[in-house]
């Protein structure tokens, strides 16, 4: 290799989503959220700092990153990608409790009832 040729290495996908996420996410874009995306972001919260955070939104912004996976479409807020890189979205359905959670390799630690994170 000379002084002018560069390798570069592939960087992991931004968000993926598992398939129990993509099948609940499929469900709530034919239903109720019909004509929307859903956005996510990063804001401020709880005893860690950082919260994951889910609005349905009529349209992109300008600042919002596009991600697809298994057929979907959903925005994550251009400021987020740091905090998000390689993150899977997953739905979990427990005895008293539903509802998408993330498996994200930024993560340094959770507060004890798993409202915020750190990085």
């Amino acid at each position: 290799m000379t002084d002018t040729q560069q390798t570069h290495r592939s960087l992991p996908a931004l968000m993926t989503l598992s398939d129990r996420a993509a099948e609940r996410l499929r469900n709530l874009y034919s239903g109720a959220h019909k004509d929307q995306i859903l956005r996510i972001s990063v804001g401020t919260r709880g005893c860690s700092g950082l919260s994951y955070e889910m609005n349905f939104v009529n349209e992109a912004l300008p600042t919002d990153e596009r991600v697809e996976d298994q057929g979907l479409t959903l925005l994550v807020d251009r400021k987020a990608t740091l905090f998000l890189t390689g993150t899977v979205m997953d739905y979990e359905v427990k005895d008293l409790e539903s509802g998408f959670t993330f498996k994200n390799p930024n993560e340094k630690g959770r507060c004890g009832c798993g409202e915020s994170f750190h990085v």
